[in-house]
């Protein structure tokens, strides 16, 4: 897909052959914003399996089973098989880790190391362990690993959630508990891992210091003070520059967890009838698990957020849920009640929709029905915005499938036991996230340019400019793997790295553009057809010429094509 997606994959793509593993590079330009390791595991990806798509994916899709595989032995070793059981199925079928990780983004892998970082703590405490200096070993090394995926929040979580357990317990200013945790020898394991990195990175990219904490356009400070204080300290005090994202309202982003953790939400309650007194492995972990979330959430409280970025404590939620399932109760009951009430509902809804766009034609792909009411789509969640019931018809495929998904959610957990309930529940969502794989196969000329590459890439030779942000059209430069000039392209993700000494020149602005899409030689630009009228009024009516359009995109070159190219254009 189109912005952050194809960015990650194009990155590892551009390590992989300029064999630089240190600077993260978009068209040539130097993008200091993020640790390297999703890049590293990508390229690995690559030289293992071939520069593809699905290639770029099988990081994240071995992030997600590490990530429920830890929490269910997480739960086994705190609680017990079953609730163990349980907790690794809260995990793998609940909406927030399907959602997030159709995206490229790392935040999958710093939850596996956060939730590995948090068991490694609990079992070097435990005093009947009797290894812990290994675990000791492995809660320093997660935070390292961490450090090269989110940078310090992935020391901040864990450390953070640690210091208030040690304090809750008693056991903070005990000799004992750090000769368990060895955090001498951690930190220099931790240092190991993540420093190499860092140092080089540094180095690379000068000037080494700066004091200064401001961040303004066409400042230029090096890696280091880009990385730290303008991604970090004054990201989390929303003054960062360029501020090219936006934040999700507090009260939703709390409230969004019940359907980040749905179906297994609906249990949430029972979680408040458990003990968290720790007396035992069961109420030291459950009481973890509260200052693991507790922290992280009011940690993003108070600083910008994405809807995603308290994925690193669903682990967290889905041991409490867990735990409350295995012993039951009456508010166990009452949840799944609540869920055959939900999903009755929701297949309703979904039989009502199909019903009311029986007859709505589709041609063409759906961007044509979509309102695009926002202008910038800064939060993960924007999109759906976009949605319309003329939209919907486009969906009727999906649409029945998520109706007898919830259908059986409704039926298997009506006036059903614990554990057959548990089972109905998990195999609605197994059918959902396939109804919701098949509706993003149809979302995919919107919410990518593949088309547009592909015709591209049948094209006659030529200079490729695209306008405005890279991230509008990256899969362009993954699919059709060629750099381009960047049409009034400087601002957002690129701009710092376009100021620093020895950037490519491939920012151009409406003049330049002109006079190159005037000369001899073949251009071709992709754009939105939005703005056709205001790139017509720059060079003329009629030197437009499409190529390719698709998604309410298009691809025009500066000369007509032969009529053997013609035969080869695209139109989605």
């Amino acid at each position: 897909m189109d912005d952050v997606d194809a960015v990650q994959a194009q990155i590892a793509r551009n390590m992989l052959t300029s064999g630089d593993w240190v600077t993260a590079r978009l068209d040539g330009v130097a993008y200091l914003e993020k640790p390297p390791l999703i890049y590293w595991l990508i390229a690995g990806s690559y030289k293992v399996f071939g520069v593809h798509d699905w290639a770029a994916r099988v990081p994240m899709a071995l992030a997600s089973l590490a990530v429920c595989w830890v929490t269910a032995a997480f739960g086994i070793w705190a609680f017990g098989g079953r609730a163990g059981l349980y907790a690794g199925l809260c995990m793998a079928t609940c909406v927030g880790l399907f959602l997030f990780t159709r995206v490229l983004i790392p935040d999958v892998m710093l939850t596996f190391t956060t939730a590995l970082a948090m068991w490694a703590f609990l079992r070097a405490l435990d005093e009947e362990e009797l290894h812990p200096r290994v675990w000791a070993f492995i809660f320093a090394a997660s935070l390292g690993v961490g450090l090269l995926l989110k940078s310090l929040i992935a020391v901040v979580f864990p450390l953070a959630a640690g210091v208030i357990y040690l304090y809750l317990t008693k056991q903070l200013f005990s000799a004992q508990t750090w000769k368990r945790l060895r955090p001498l020898s951690g930190v220099a394991v931790a240092l190991a891992i993540a420093a190499p990195w860092h140092i080089l990175a540094t180095l690379r990219n000068p000037p080494y210091f700066s004091l200064t904490a401001h961040s303004g356009p066409g400042q230029y400070h090096g890696f280091l003070w880009f990385f730290f204080m303008n991604e970090q300290v004054l990201r989390f005090l929303n003054l960062r520059y360029p501020r090219d994202y936006n934040t999700v309202p507090r009260l939703y982003f709390w409230l969004f967890h019940l359907l980040w953790l749905f179906p297994w939400s609906v249990y949430f309650p029972a979680v408040a009838k458990l003990s968290f007194k720790p007396l035992d492995r069961a109420g030291r972990t459950r009481l973890l698990a509260l200052c693991w979330c507790g922290f992280l959430l009011v940690f993003f409280t108070f600083s910008t957020t994405q809807e995603y970025y308290s994925m690193p404590c669903y682990p967290a939620l889905a041991l409490l849920l867990a735990s409350a399932m295995g012993n039951g109760g009456v508010w166990v009951q009452r949840g799944t009640r609540v869920l055959s009430a939900v999903a009755a509902g929701a297949a309703t809804a979904a039989v009502i929709t199909i019903f009311l766009v029986r007859n709505i034609p589709t041609p063409g792909d759906i961007s044509a029905a979509l309102t695009q009411r926002l202008k910038f789509y800064t939060l993960a969640l924007s999109h759906m915005e976009d949605l319309s019931l003329h939209s919907l018809a486009y969906l009727r495929v999906p649409l029945a499938l998520a109706a007898c998904s919830f259908l059986i959610g409704a039926v298997g957990t009506f006036r059903a036991p614990a554990g057959r309930a548990f089972l109905a529940a998990a195999v609605m969502m197994v059918v959902f996230f396939h109804a919701a794989r098949l509706a993003m196969v149809t979302f995919d000329p919107y919410m990518s340019s593949r088309p547009l590459a592909e015709a591209l890439r049948r094209a006659p030779a030529g200079a490729l400019i695209v306008d405005r942000h890279y991230y509008t059209f990256s899969s362009i430069f993954f699919y059709a793997d060629r750099d381009a000039l960047l049409l009034n392209g400087r601002f957002h993700n690129l701009e710092y790295g376009a100021y620093a000494p020895g950037a490519p020149p491939v920012f151009i602005d409406d003049s330049q553009f002109k006079d190159l899409w005037n000369k001899p030689g073949r251009s071709y630009l992709v754009a939105k057809e939005s703005v056709l009228p205001r790139l017509e009024a720059l060079v003329g009516d009629g030197q437009l010429n499409v190529v390719a359009a698709s998604g309410g995109k298009l691809v025009v070159t500066n000369h007509p094509l032969g009529s053997d190219s013609r035969a080869g254009m695209i139109r989605h």
